[in-house]
């Protein structure tokens, strides 16, 4: 299983009361430390405000951020948790993922949901549409980059966006494609977008036993469109930082149960990240630990 870190950008309010120049020194810097950990990625979170409620303090917008960390980093693969497809026009934002590819030497992935926080919404000038509507623009935004991401012009005329004679040049260095996420917890329709699009699914902080419980109807997502279950793979994201979420279990338990249910990656948001590398060393130490003991599995069965 690999891991991943959310680096911090000031969403969670840990930049309160910064400066903005040592807030993004930090931002890089705790890419670099990754990076020089031998962890797997890194991930920003695509919103405007602080959460949960808009405070005045510093946010760094996700896309600029993360092509910024890219020229800053080596190994590590770059992604969100997930990108709001209501944010960006559909063709524009598989042009940027698709440079962001070429910046990067080919480690980009494109995660993609369909947005919840209504407020910055409307305070960035958005129409907030219902959950049917957001889901809709998820939708077409997963048809237009795969099209977009493929060989020749892309044409498409979904349900609220369109694009005709569409030309993404260069194509993403990755072949066949970037990878594309999607992210969400919502099983009736994401779960199904995921198998119809999807190179990983990504679940929103659900634990072990909700996952337990949870990977069967992900298998039939699949199956429902002719999907082998066992090529969409599954990762997490766990906020540590929240004690209703993801923090009641000890660190190294709660990774250990996920990599026996069989996901894939598992992407931190650390308390106290922003401060010290404390927090991603620990992480590092526990995913070679985790990677170690596989191995000998692995080894002993065979």
């Amino acid at each position: 299983m690999k891991l991943g870190v959310i680096v911090p950008q000031g969403w969670t309010g840990e930049y309160a009361g910064w400066d903005a120049s040592r807030a993004w020194a930090r931002t890089v810097a705790v890419a670099r430390s990754a990076d020089q950990l031998g962890l797997d990625s890194i991930w920003l979170f695509d919103h405007f405000h602080t959460t949960p409620e808009p405070t005045d303090e510093p946010v760094f917008e996700s896309y600029s951020t993360l092509s910024a960390l890219a020229m800053a980093t080596h190994n590590v693969r770059l992604g969100h948790v997930v990108t709001c497809a209501g944010f960006r026009n559909p063709a524009l934002l598989a042009k940027m993922a698709t440079t962001m590819d070429v910046i990067s030497g080919g480690r980009m992935v494109l995660g993609l949901g369909a947005g919840w926080k209504e407020e910055e919404w409307r305070a960035y000038g958005y129409r907030f549409p219902d959950k049917r509507q957001r889901l809709a623009q998820l939708e077409d935004t997963l048809e237009i980059v795969t099209r977009m991401f493929g060989p020749g012009r892309a044409s498409y005329e979904g349900k609220l966006n369109r694009v005709e004679g569409a030309i993404n040049e260069p194509k993403p260095l990755q072949s066949p494609r970037v990878p594309i996420m999607v992210g969400g917890n919502g099983r009736q329709v994401t779960w199904r977008l995921a198998a119809r699009f999807a190179d990983e699914l990504n679940l929103d902080a659900m634990t072990p036993d909700d996952l337990r419980e949870a990977l069967p109807v992900i298998a039939q997502r699949c199956a429902e469109v002719g999907r082998d279950p066992a090529s969409l793979p599954v990762s997490v994201h766990v906020w540590r930082k929240d004690e209703e979420r993801n923090r009641r279990e000890p660190l190294a338990e709660l990774l250990a149960a996920y990599a026996e249910l069989g996901v894939v990656r598992v992407m931190g948001l650390l308390p106290g990240i922003e401060e010290t590398d404390e927090p991603l060393i620990e992480f590092a130490e526990i995913g070679r630990r985790l990677a170690a003991a596989t191995a000998t599995r692995e080894l002993a069965a065979a």
